[in-house]
């Protein structure tokens, strides 16, 4: 008879037959029951093995929790009953990790939320206008776009919130579940927005909900990232870590495509009118739609091997101690993913409204240049990734940096002196390219930075305080800087900002090396660990 025995639950059975056994036995043949059980070992890339009296092996259930099959009489099939000899416990295999295809697939599944998450996000920011308009009318059209802003960045405020608090129940709870959750806030939140009656038909009602619906995106958004980047880091294959994490904003991208291919469609076959009477609803509505694919995707999701073989999952208590305990690492990660924020909300949440109202030039040339930045985004972001993998982070990071910190306002500058389509796209490449790179790059040095035990919580907290406070912030600092300086090419000042601080963080964790210093703090849990624990294998 073959049965289905988590490793803890060997343990016990094992005690509980060796009570059987009379004491002297145990000493003529020198079987220690207190330490036996240590004597299991852990060998990940073993292929199962069948005899007479059952299997050795590791599946994942429907759960994706790692089992093995063990017939009762393989406990013994090594014959112990001879003077001085010990008795041998059968090898527990845990679940390998997974094979090319099935990481293929997981990234698929992880990576879908994002999908969701940018999609409405890159929505906010292109129909900025026309949202204005709907729910905070005003007789200026700076104030209103001012004030849409504004709440596309209050929303980015609940991301550290997010962080914390849902970084910590992944953190304990584990990845997959952690990420249906942000997947079911970020839903309800584009209900929301999407559903919402106009100011005209329900008064201030309407950017209040609206305000509710940006602020749940927002806590969801906060662990969005840093769940799905660690998940990802987690299921690498060891020295492509850099490649793997950088598919997260890669599957980014791919929303903004979309959007912006929707958008171009709607303003090819509607009127400008239109368009800004109830037509931006319909990107919203077909956001929607998407949700339960998003959501079976998620649900088939399976655990990382990593998460299962820890031997202890902190506690909210524990998280949160060692969040700040650790603070140092944050601020320092949060530094590290200013640059690649405030990039991608420039070069893409932010083109749209810069070219139209800024240059003046035509809603389909800047969904066009979206487009376009959204494949070039596309495919710089795993080729950031790999190069950071052969060649180390630090010179990719102080190289996207330094490149942005001496050319953002020269060729903005260049740009708006006289706005055609071909430079607007020529500087957008440029970002884009800054932006992939760098990101590719940044992904993988933050997982590697942050502490293992709490690594959702201290990553998510650092990019959503890199987000709340710089990222999401661009498109607001940008129509800021231009209406008080009267300069177009302002914006490039706020880029010029966060590569500054890039630069200084990336020489601050990687002191002259290729390899981080150790700022992170050791987790120290508060009870000891008094279970059967498997450790996960060195990267």
């Amino acid at each position: 008879m073959k049965i289905a025995l988590t490793a803890d639950q060997l343990v016990l059975k094992i005690k509980a037959m060796l009570r059987l056994v009379p004491g002297w036995f145990l000493a003529e043949h020198a079987i220690n029951p207190e330490n036996l059980c240590e004597r299991a070992t852990v060998a990940e890339n073993m292929p199962k093995r069948s005899g007479a009296f059952g299997s050795v092996g590791s599946v994942y259930d429907e759960r994706f929790r790692p089992k093995l099959q063990l017939g009762w009489r393989e406990v013994f099939r090594n014959r112990p009953f001879q003077t001085g000899r010990k008795l041998a416990v059968p090898q527990i295999f845990i679940a390998q990790a997974p094979t090319v295809k099935s990481r293929i697939g997981a990234i698929l599944r992880a990576t879908s939320g994002n999908f969701l998450e940018q999609f409405d996000f890159f929505l906010f920011g292109f129909y900025a206008s026309a949202i204005g308009k709907a729910f905070f009318p005003s007789e200026s059209e700076t104030a209103s776009l001012l004030n849409t802003f504004g709440v596309f960045w209050l929303g980015a405020l609940m991301r550290p919130v997010g962080a914390i608090v849902l970084g910590a129940y992944i953190d304990k709870i584990g990845r997959r579940q952690g990420l249906i959750v942000t997947l079911s806030l970020m839903a309800i939140g584009t209900v929301i927005i999407a559903f919402c009656p106009s100011y005209a038909t329900i008064g201030i009602a309407a950017p209040i909900i609206v305000l509710v619906g940006r602020l749940l995106q927002g806590f969801s958004a906060g662990v969005e990232v840093g769940g799905v980047s660690v998940y990802l880091s987690e299921i690498a294959t060891p020295g492509k870590r850099g490649f793997y994490t950088s598919f997260q904003s890669s599957s980014q991208q791919v929303a903004i495509f979309v959007a912006a291919i929707v958008g171009y469609v709607l303003n090819e076959s509607m009127s400008v009118e239109t368009v800004a009477a109830w037509g931006w609803r319909i990107p919203f509505f077909l956001g929607c739609l998407i949700i339960p694919l998003i959501f079976f995707l998620r649900r088939t999701l399976e655990e990382t091997p990593e998460f299962l073989a820890m031997k202890k999952h902190p506690t909210a208590r524990e998280v949160f101690s060692s969040a700040l305990t650790n603070w140092r690492v944050i601020i320092l990660g949060m530094m590290i993913a200013i640059l690649t924020t405030t990039t991608f909300y420039f070069v893409t949440v932010y083109t749209p409204t810069f070219g139209r109202n800024v240059l003046k030039l035509s809603t389909q040339d800047a969904l066009l240049v979206t487009l376009l930045v959204a494949v070039s985004n596309f495919i710089w972001n795993p080729i950031g990734g790999a190069v950071s993998d052969r060649v180390g982070r630090r010179p990719v990071l102080l190289t996207i940096a330094g490149l942005a910190l001496v050319t953002t306002y020269p060729a903005l500058h260049w740009l708006v002196s006289v706005p055609t389509f071909g430079k607007m796209l020529v500087v957008a490449m440029m970002f884009s390219f800054y932006f992939g790179i760098y990101s590719g790059t940044m992904l993988g040095a933050l997982v590697e930075i942050v502490p293992s035990h709490v690594r959702t919580t201290c990553f998510s907290l650092a990019f959503a305080l890199a987000a709340a406070l710089f990222g999401t912030f661009t498109p607001l600092a940008s129509t800021w800087l231009i209406d008080r300086t009267d300069d177009k090419a302002s914006p490039g000042l706020w880029l010029m900002l966060a590569a500054l601080l890039g630069i200084i963080a990336a020489l601050t964790v990687y002191p002259g090396t290729a390899k981080p210093s150790k700022v992170a703090k050791p987790f120290r849990p508060e009870e000891p660990d008094k279970t059967l624990g498997l450790q996960a294998a060195p990267r």
